[in-house]
């Protein structure tokens, strides 16, 4: 293959991996509470694998991987983001809130950033779900 064709092709992120400590209680709250769909479902001789989506949403899924190989893994309170862009953080975060999982901050209006509506909160395994207004797309 030449660099040519390469660099001619477009790239694309098609998913994010995200180790969990159990599947099906992640695929749950990301299904029921954030509103993905599942697309696929992999079981691999070392780890079973749910991909979620957004419906609309080319190219942007998740990935939850529960290794099944007795290896040790290490799925909680790592540094990683996933950021949402929602119609209605609040209502998110309540819904987030009801599962007994941590509000680390309410939705508010941030200054910086044109004053959009802005929250945090943790997944079961403590990955960090940032929550954004989501904006509609002006009439041209």
């Amino acid at each position: 293959m030449s660099t040519d064709t390469i660099t001619s092709a477009r790239s694309t992120l098609g998913a994010i991996g995200l180790g969990v400590s159990d599947l099906q209680r992640s695929a749950d709250f990301y299904m029921r509470v954030l509103g993905m769909k599942q697309l696929q479902t992999f079981k691999l001789p070392h780890m079973d694998e749910i991909v979620l989506g957004l419906e609309g949403s080319r190219g942007s899924a998740i990935v939850l991987m529960h290794w099944t190989d007795g290896s040790e893994r290490h799925c909680k309170n790592l540094p990683i983001k996933l950021v949402f862009y929602v119609p209605d953080p609040k209502a998110l975060a309540q819904r987030i809130r009801d599962e007994g999982l941590e509000i680390v901050r309410e939705p508010a209006p941030v200054a910086a950033l044109s004053n959009a509506v802005v929250g945090f909160a943790k997944d079961p395994d403590g990955y960090l779900i940032e929550m954004l207004q989501a904006t509609t797309p002006r009439a041209a």
